[in-house]
């Protein structure tokens, strides 16, 4: 980017940069005279970070253990601060931990040089990351709050005020293991590739960690479309339920930050044009998940994608790319060199007027994006690890609860009575919790939601014992399952008085967040909107498929939010 100012008004901001090529497109040649020829190519796919050998210098200066705690430390937006007597280093640096977030994208203050006279803004209570020449390193001692990298020393300050959230485990084993496999002293093969070559590996390491913690999002995306346009939601708590990480201090973070609110935005939407890390997501977990710690299986993997992450920063790695005159030997001692000629103000405002025309009747020069449905990839369930025999004692438990809820329905109350105490020590559990939810829905729909006295009490000493466990997030999704089901059981008290199983229900937290209430709402307009559109057998399998979602507008009569 190029910018010539000769007249007392700045130019406009618009034609202060210009890229060239647009991405996508070949490459170009240029020549700024004295015979030289210089190639510029654009990456193939724009989406992707370029990051050269930024990466692999950052690891090299700092070490795995170092950069791994600036890369939390970003993704849970703390205050990093990069100290280096070289503004290369400085610019390099920060730009190799934007990189290493891919594919979320910093969304406070970014500064790689920050100027003298700009340090209080150092001060600031938002995150940042920032990068400060070394000399003014006594300006920094008095930051509390700052994560201080030291290039030049290769050193991490960590205030003690100051609480980073690490990567869960086993992830956070298993990134340390895949970095020091890709390391130039543990890999001699990239010694052949040079820095490019390490950069990318490092690259594909974090880009399969986010691949594997962010498995199954598109699962928990929402449509609200109670506005003008529709809403793309995350159900973070259905995401943090399903994978078992509500306690996560780390990944709760994330999910909480402007950065994933930015993911959400940009790669919600089902139809637009995808890159690596959305056919990373949808059909590489199950390779990685095969890998089963087979080292060679896991670096010909990463070394698979480096190629990849190489080839979209290098289309045309052939090519001779530039060839400049360098300048004879004591140039710069000669006495009498002619000064730069004096530029005239109306011949250069002319030729910028007949660029700007020519621009205006040009056809953009932008490769058409390929759009397609983007794949969702396997459901969170069918990804998450399964034990034998787990599954055994679950699918005892299961059996057990559908029994009891027959009985119960068939009107055999002694044999209830004996299932009972053991359906209520397995509602500790969540899938017979959702067990629950699905067999009281099967007799919902076949008409048989009035109950006599005790029936009715069964079923709601169940519904409560299934609630008793809900967070207010409900994170597994057991009240918004009941929550239609709750509106249809019901007993008759006497002539014209009909109680309802919500009004026996009402005792627990979930109902008392908004959010619960919100996320509700939304998919009862979802239902009814999807209904506008589907024929009828599509809508019966709808039915099925979401029930858990129908009757929250009509639920929210008996109980509002506070």
């Amino acid at each position: 980017a190029f910018a010539l100012s000769v007249c007392s008004s700045p130019p406009s901001a618009p034609w202060l940069c210009a890229c060239l090529p647009s991405p996508g497109c070949v490459r170009r040649t240029i020549s700024l005279g004295a015979g030289d020829r210089q190639v510029i190519q654009t990456p193939i796919n724009d989406s992707l970070p370029v990051s050269s050998c930024s990466v692999a210098l950052l690891f090299r200066q700092l070490g795995i253990t170092n950069v791994l705690y600036l890369f939390c430390a970003a993704l849970t937006e703390h205050k990093i601060l990069f100290l280096s007597s070289s503004y290369q280093r400085l610019t390099d640096a920060c730009r190799a931990l934007l990189a290493l977030m891919f594919p979320l994208k910093y969304s406070f203050t970014y500064v790689p040089i920050l100027p003298a006279q700009l340090l209080e803004v150092l001060s600031t209570p938002t995150p940042f990351i920032i990068g400060v020449h070394s000399i003014f390193q006594s300006e920094t001692q008095e930051l509390l709050d700052v994560v201080i990298a030291d290039l030049d020393g290769g050193t991490v300050n960590v205030p003690e005020c100051v609480h980073i959230s690490l990567l869960p485990e086993p992830l956070l084993q298993q990134t340390r293991e895949a970095l020091s496999m890709v390391s130039t002293a543990a890999s001699p093969h990239l010694q052949a590739w040079g820095s490019t070559g390490a950069d990318k590996e490092i690259r594909a390491v974090f880009l399969r960690l986010f691949a594997q913690l962010l498995q199954g999002y598109r699962w928990c995306l929402h449509i609200i479309r109670i506005h003008p346009e529709p809403v793309i939601r995350f159900h973070k708590a259905a995401f943090l339920g399903q994978r078992g990480l509500t306690e996560d201090d780390f990944l709760t973070k994330v999910l909480e930050g402007m950065a994933f609110a930015g993911f959400v935005t940009e790669r919600g939407a089902p139809y637009r044009a995808i890159d690596l890390f959305d056919e990373l997501v949808a059909y590489e977990v199950k390779r990685m998940r095969a890998e089963e710690g087979n080292k060679q299986k896991i670096l010909r993997h990463i070394k698979e994608l480096a190629e990849k992450l190489y080839k979209n920063e290098n289309p045309y790695p052939a090519v001779t790319m530039h060839k400049v005159q360098k300048p004879t030997e004591g140039c710069h001692l000669r006495l009498h060199q002619k000064p730069f000629p004096r530029l005239d103000e109306g011949t250069v405002q002319w030729i910028i007027d007949q660029a700007t025309a020519k621009l205006q009747t040009a056809p953009p020069a932008v490769k058409a994006e390929k759009k397609c449905m983007v794949p969702s990839g396997p459901p969170i369930a069918a990804i998450l690890e399964r034990n034998g025999n787990a599954l055994a004692n679950s699918a005892r438990r299961l059996e057990v609860v559908r029994n009891c809820i027959s009985y119960v329905f068939e009107n055999k109350m002694l044999e209830a009575k004996k299932l009972f105490p053991a359906v209520l020590r397995a509602m500790k559990g969540r899938a017979a919790r959702h067990c629950l939810t699905q067999e009281l829905n099967l007799h919902v729909q076949q008409n048989r939601a009035v109950l006599d006295h005790q029936q009715f009490d069964f079923v709601v000493r169940m519904m409560n014992c299934c609630l008793q466990d809900c967070t207010a997030m409900d994170e597994h999704g057991i009240a918004a399952a009941l929550l239609p089901l709750v509106t249809a059981f019901c007993r008759k008290l006497g002539p014209g008085i009909t109680q309802f199983a919500y009004s026996c229900v009402q005792e627990h937290v979930v109902w008392t967040n908004i959010q619960f209430w919100e996320a509700m709402f939304y998919c009862d307009v979802q239902n009814h909107i999807r209904a506008l559109y589907l024929d009828s057998n599509e809508e019966n399998h709808t039915e099925e498929v979401s029930w858990w979602c129908q009757g929250g507008v009509r639920a929210a009569a008996w109980k509002q939010p506070p």
